[in-house]
């Protein structure tokens, strides 16, 4: 029997996971983890946020059981499992709207002398860079999305990697003229899976989480749902 409380990471990323106007936790993954650790009897869910390198941390060291979708790699998989996925994303590039005509990936970066790329610290955009051919000192570490983000407008590098959603919504929670979006093309990097991610040894969550996720994906709510917050539903 699962615990009657379930505490889950989460951290500022819309339209994945953020507060909305009256300070409620909401967006794609947390309301498809209401959903379905509800429907498994689970009475409360404690939402903590974090910064996304503490995800992994914080789940191997006990802090919570479940965090915010991340991408499934054989490396996150050696150190903690995963659900079904529950996403598919392309990567995109938050750039300043003068500079998009001149970017349009990561090899436009990679064949500049000058360009400066931001990633956030961990996530699978910085190995993407660099396989690539985006030099290390080229490339900007930065702690979270708004850092990044911010960065940009400033100046200080000029195209922050992330996913292509996850832009987009930051621009739709906080619309600026001076920014835009540059898809990714899929010759440079396909879309990528991901999902729950939980300690090891938690069979018991991630199986009962995985039954209640195939009984609700591809429903008309499920459908509902992503489409609220512009995901296609995976089935």
């Amino acid at each position: 029997m699962l615990p009657r409380e379930i505490r889950f990471a989460y951290l500022i990323e819309p339209p994945f996971c953020y507060r909305d106007a009256g300070g409620t936790v909401t967006g794609y993954d947390v309301e498809i983890a209401r959903r379905v650790l509800s429907a498994l009897g689970v009475a409360t869910v404690q939402f903590i946020e974090a910064e996304f390198a503490e995800l992994l941390d914080g789940l191997t060291a006990g802090r919570w059981e479940m965090t915010t979708g991340l991408f499934i790699t054989g490396a996150r998989r050696e150190r903690v499992d995963f659900s079904r996925p529950i996403w598919a994303l392309a990567d995109g590039l938050l750039v300043r709207r003068e500079s998009a005509p001149h970017i349009d990936g990561y090899l436009s970066l990679a064949r500049s002398s000058a360009l400066r790329l931001g990633v956030i610290q961990d996530q699978v955009q910085h190995e993407t860079a660099r396989r690539l051919g985006v030099p290390d000192d080229r490339i900007d570490i930065f702690g979270t999305y708004e850092a990044a983000a911010d960065a940009v407008r400033t100046g200080s590098i000029d195209a922050y990697a992330s996913v292509a959603l996850a832009h987009r919504g930051y621009l739709a929670l906080s619309p600026d003229p001076r920014l835009a979006v540059v898809s990714v093309p899929e010759t440079e990097k396909r879309p990528e899976t991901g999902g729950f991610a939980y300690a090891k040894g938690r069979t018991d969550l991630r199986a009962a989480v995985d039954t209640a996720l195939a009984a609700f994906f591809g429903t008309p709510a499920h459908k509902a749902l992503a489409a609220q917050f512009g995901f296609t539903p995976q089935a």
